[in-house]
């Protein structure tokens, strides 16, 4: 009997040991409404001990070029790392050849942007939603005015973000 006491006892410690305490962490859900406090779980890793932290950069929204284009672009660094993020609000018409690029400058022309101009992010993931594009560590992030959907079929920018400063 004492036997199972003790084996229960230290799978309960095991099971306590293996969480971390319940965190309150801040979270924005509008700028009218301000700062939520949401209760977040978390599960120890013995693989990783810091959490991730997200710093934006640079923001714009996007206006129309060739095609109606609406959301918004962020770029993020998250963990060292850079990213281009595109909001839950982000949507474009579909072509045959999308690709997302930054732009050097705030207003990419509409048709024959230039190599030199733009820095390829890949092909457009989706035409509309949440998308998140890393950002090579040897672009360099102050050189870029904007974030852009380029149809390199027919070198037409469908739309732009331009980064406010």
């Amino acid at each position: 009997m004492q036997g199972k006491l003790i084996i229960l006892s230290l799978t309960a410690l095991a099971i306590v040991s293996c969480t971390k305490e319940i965190a309150t962490q801040p979270t924005e859900k509008s700028s009218s409404q301000g700062v939520q406090n949401v209760q977040v779980a978390e599960t120890a890793s013995p693989t990783t001990s810091a959490s991730s932290t997200e710093t934006v950069i640079k923001f714009g929204s996007f206006v129309k070029g060739e095609h109606v284009t609406k959301g918004s672009a962020s770029i993020i660094t998250e963990n060292g790392k850079s990213f281009l993020v595109l909001d839950q609000n982000f949507k474009t018409d579909s072509g045959p050849d999308l690709f997302v690029i930054l732009h050097r400058q705030d207003k990419p022309q509409i048709y024959g942007i230039t190599e030199k101009d733009y820095a390829s992010l890949g092909r457009l993931q989706k035409t509309s939603g949440t998308q998140r594009y890393a950002i090579p560590d040897n672009i360099k992030i102050a050189d870029f005015a904007s974030a852009a959907i380029w149809c390199r079929k027919f070198n037409a920018t469908f739309g732009y973000a331009a980064f406010s400063k």
